[in-house]
């Protein structure tokens, strides 16, 4: 039985049978809590796997034996956000403009608070490199980070934090802030939360989750060319 147990806890199909529970799980609580903004999929499922792996034992590279096959798909599904992007194409002209200052510069402030607030509060330079490319969507990140000397591992843990903390109070900011143009609030949910919070939008209002895969995507491209330029001026 033990050896059933054993055999059953390291094979990869269980782990991605878990991951997909976890995750039909936080859309329950989704549903049943009216779409309340804390209850996110993403961060009820990542607290409910994280907990379970505790709780039994099960390290990391355990978990991704199954958990990499997952990762296989993200590439895949990040392209496949052109598709909602593809079919609101005709309000990209109007927006094209905004679209070329606000992305570099958004980015830009990204890099460079990270890098400076790391310095300010003590942190080595290679925290400073592994906090800089937060803002990109993690494999980006996780890539730059590698290339300038930097916490691969690590950075991967901040941006998954800044797609939760951004799909969470994202939408609740920009509606405090009185930002009703879904366009807008998709550049800005998409440039600030990637991934994470790109599906926030998608699940929201179909232009904002085009505008928000947009800006994931050019936000991961400005990044990648802004933090090792950034990195040494400062």
């Amino acid at each position: 039985m033990s050896a059933a147990l054993d055999q059953l806890r390291d094979s990869p199909l269980t782990w991605i049978f878990v991951t997909l529970l976890a995750y039909r799980a936080g859309l329950w609580v989704k549903t049943r809590t009216g779409g309340h903004p804390l209850a996110q999929p993403v961060v009820l499922a990542a607290g409910l796997l994280v907990a379970l792996l505790l709780v039994l034992g099960v390290d990391y590279e355990t978990y991704m034996g199954g958990g990499a096959l997952i990762h296989l798909v993200l590439g895949p599904a990040t392209v496949a956000l052109a598709v909602p992007l593809y079919r609101q194409a005709h309000h990209l002209r109007e927006m094209l403009l905004p679209l070329l200052v606000a992305i570099p510069v958004g980015a830009l402030v990204s890099v460079g608070s990270a890098a400076l607030t790391v310095r300010a509060l003590g942190g080595s330079q290679a925290l400073e490199r592994t906090m800089a490319p937060k803002a990109a969507t993690t494999p980006v990140a996780i890539a730059v980070t590698d290339q300038v000397g930097g916490i691969p591992a690590l950075v991967a843990v901040f941006t998954i934090v800044a797609g939760m903390l951004g799909a969470v109070f994202g939408p609740a900011l920009l509606d405090r802030l009185r930002v009703r143009d879904p366009r807008i609030r998709g550049l800005a949910v998409g440039a600030s939360s990637h991934g994470i919070g790109t599906s926030r939008s998608l699940h929201d209002d179909a232009v904002e989750g085009a505008f928000a895969g947009l800006a994931m995507g050019l936000t991961a491209l400005v990044t990648s060319v802004l933090v090792p330029v950034v990195l040494v001026l400062v």
